[in-house]
């Protein structure tokens, strides 16, 4: 049975830490990396300490393993993985819903990774079905930033609820911007539905 609820002990911090060790480009092969995704951002123990100390990331376990994981990022958070700044200050500068992001208090989706053996089983829907239930009390929407070549990704994210808001380029990488609305929580497959029934 699968459990998803918010990261609490070191052993599950450190169970983040193994399963996005496994999933960083460098670790998997051009062919995983194209048809499965990928991760890009490698934390240490105490960057994923203090960010959850501040607000919890949301993990998927298993016979007391963890098989997935949303990292948790606020404002307050934003100083402590000094690699992603440059992602906050860009999320500031964009409009989203006619005001800029800057505007709004939102939670940041640090970083979604579902173990190899457990994908296609809907974990990642349940994962950001738990996240949403954990957070959307408190702020406005989720948002994070996916490359353009990572397009499992966009898709899987688009599927949850996710819409591109803005797009760009630096030197590492192409970039989409997306947000997932909570104040509209409807997936786009529950919209296909519903769309469907109409015709």
């Amino acid at each position: 049975m699968i459990q998803f609820k918010p990261a609490e002990s070191p052993e599950e911090l450190q169970g983040i830490l193994g399963l996005q060790h496994s999933n960083l480009p460098k670790n998997i092969s051009a062919t995983e990396k194209s048809e499965q995704g990928f991760v890009t951002v490698n934390h240490s123990y105490e960057q994923l300490l203090e960010m959850n100390a501040i607000a919890p990331h949301l993990i998927a376990k298993e016979d007391g393993r963890v098989i997935g994981y949303v990292l948790a990022m606020t404002k307050a958070s934003k100083a402590l993985v000094p690699v992603l700044v440059p992602m906050f200050r860009q999320f500031d500068r964009v409009n989203f819903g006619g005001k800029l992001v800057a505007d709004f208090d939102y939670m940041v989706i640090g970083q979604i990774c579902v173990d190899k053996n457990h994908r296609g089983q809907g974990i990642f829907d349940r994962m950001y079905e738990a996240y949403g239930a954990l957070f959307s009390e408190r702020f406005d929407f989720a948002i994070t930033e996916i490359a353009v070549s990572n397009v499992r990704s966009i898709k899987a994210h688009q599927r949850v609820g996710f819409e591109v808001i803005h797009e760009f380029s630096d030197e590492t990488e192409d970039w989409v911007i997306v947000a997932w609305d909570w104040k509209n929580k409807t997936s786009r497959s529950e919209k296909d539905s519903l769309d469907s029934n109409k015709k």
